[in-house]
């Protein structure tokens, strides 16, 4: 008995670390764009489009505005796909399992890699879908490594968030492919050794995760993956799995709700907590992926196209990123502090949970609003200071998405609600796009006024945590008032 545990925890722990390996190594990888798009531009995609204009004095310069325009399109059409394909990912996973998902995650993976690694400057178009493979195979593995934290019950919120953490951090990836480019490797083969390492996901699949899913809480002795004892592991997963499944749907984020309590799907699309957290992740998420898609032509026009400069501040950007697996975790540790004081008399674990996510919604929101600010100044040293707030408040920000729908509504309807939120959001997004175009156009190259505007936008983001806030006063109140109304009585 006592071998058979220690063989599962040495399992657990080895599905753990591999787990936390692929979500920093690769599922996150098309955020480190800023550093793809230079090494692109260094090779000479979309060259074509550069022509020769008369600048001040006379003087010829290169006016290279329609290849940034293809470029930040290319990232506009992942990251919208990215996020509105998150539903459909997530019912995939709930329907077919873990394996099923995790297969076609590398198939994407792989195919999206070799993309690339075919792709030219005389093909340049082969990167509009192959940035797209890459981004919806990323998010599955993600989606599929996040259940791991049910192995570890206690730690599961700290899991979860690491994953996430590591999630953002992978987009130093491309940081890695710019440095190896510099030294002579190769686009080409940088994306050949990419998709090779699809073996490891493959291998991964079958011997370190389930069939299906990892249920929570997690029953006795459970056991997953081949083995020698392939008999008995498949039989002890199968069992755990069927009496996982009994429960409601969505039992891999959030506690079991009673039945008495919960709303109906439509009840909670409906609701001023899901319309306002739609607001809130969307005018947030739309300044960071015009942030990060906007980078190189911003970083040329601050640096007067030294592309040293543009260089050394793309990398710094990139190195900020690897710091975003340790910034993941503070969101969950804020909320699960507050959600550890003593309850008042009456108050339910919904509202305590409530309670507990307006400091981290507020703190989230006042991050974008400081970010945004400092990328408005054009101020080249700012921007370190600007890098530094962007990956704190993306780690808030993408942890605190499922954290919150997890405790506002019904365990049942999280998938759905997560994988439409971010659905709906990527239509939001897609105004990235005409902003760029906007720029480079009626305004000549200059976004300042576009950062005031967007900065401004942020502001909205206040709404949600003072309605959660509001809320929360509004039942504390109706609970005094009904203890003063029983103690008269």
């Amino acid at each position: 008995m006592q071998v058979l545990e220690n063989k599962l925890s040495v399992r657990h722990c080895l599905t753990f670390v591999t787990g936390l390996v692929e979500c920093l190594c690769f599922a996150g990888a098309v955020f480190g764009w800023a550093s793809l798009a230079f090494v692109l531009k260094e090779d000479g995609y979309f060259s074509s489009l550069c022509f020769n204009t008369t600048g001040v004095n006379d003087t010829q310069i290169l006016d290279c505005s329609a290849q940034d325009e293809q470029l930040s399109l290319i990232f506009t059409i992942t990251t919208f796909i990215n996020n509105f394909l998150t539903l459909p990912n997530g019912f995939l996973f709930d329907h077919f399992g873990t394996t099923v998902a995790r297969l076609l995650a590398t198939f994407l993976y792989t195919t999206g890699s070799l993309m690339v690694a075919l792709s030219s400057p005389a093909l340049p178009f082969l990167l509009f879908p192959a940035l797209p493979l890459l981004a919806v195979g990323g998010i599955l593995f993600l989606i599929t490594n996040m259940q791991v934290g049910n192995l570890f019950g206690s730690r599961r919120s700290t899991i979860i968030n690491l994953y996430n953490g590591a999630f953002d951090s992978s987009s130093a990836l491309f940081l890695i492919i710019k440095l190896l480019h510099e030294s002579g490797v190769s686009l080409h083969a940088a994306f050949l050794f990419l998709s090779a390492c699809s073996v490891v996901h493959v291998l991964r699949t079958f011997f370190l995760l389930p069939r299906t899913f990892i249920p929570h809480p997690l029953p006795d002795r459970y056991a997953y993956g081949v083995s020698c004892g392939a008999l008995e592991t498949m039989s002890n997963e199968v069992t755990a799995n069927n009496s996982a499944r009994t429960g409601a749907e969505g039992t891999l984020f959030t506690k079991d709700v009673p039945l008495t309590q919960e709303k109906t799907f439509r009840e909670c699309l409906l609701s001023r907590f899901f319309v306002g957290h739609l607001l809130w992740l969307s005018v947030m998420q739309l300044r960071h992926f015009l942030f990060i898609g906007t980078l190189n032509p911003m970083l040329l026009r601050l640096t007067e196209g030294d592309s040293s400069l543009v260089s050394r501040y793309t990398n710094a950007f990139a190195f900020t990123q690897l710091c975003a697996v340790l910034c993941a975790p503070w969101n969950g540790l804020i909320m699960d502090r507050h959600r550890g004081k003593p309850r008042a008399a009456g108050e339910t674990e919904q509202e305590a949970d409530l309670r507990a996510s307006v400091l981290s919604l507020f703190l989230t929101a006042l991050q974008c609003v400081l970010f945004s600010l400092c990328a408005s100044v054009p101020s080249l040293p700012l921007q370190y200071l600007t890098f530094i707030l962007q990956v704190l408040n993306r780690s808030f920000l993408f942890g605190g998405i499922a954290a919150f729908i997890s405790v506002a509504f019904p365990s049942c309807h999280f998938g759905k609600l997560y994988g439409l939120g971010m659905s709906l959001a990527a239509l939001f997004c897609l105004l990235q796009y005409p902003c760029f175009a906007l720029v480079n156009g009626a305004l000549g190259g200059d976004p300042l006024y576009l950062n005031i505007s967007l900065t401004l936008l942020s502001l909205l983001a206040f709404v949600h945590p003072l309605s959660v806030y509001l809320h929360c006063r509004k039942l504390a109140s109706l609970r005094d008032k009904r203890k003063n109304t029983d103690f008269s009585s």
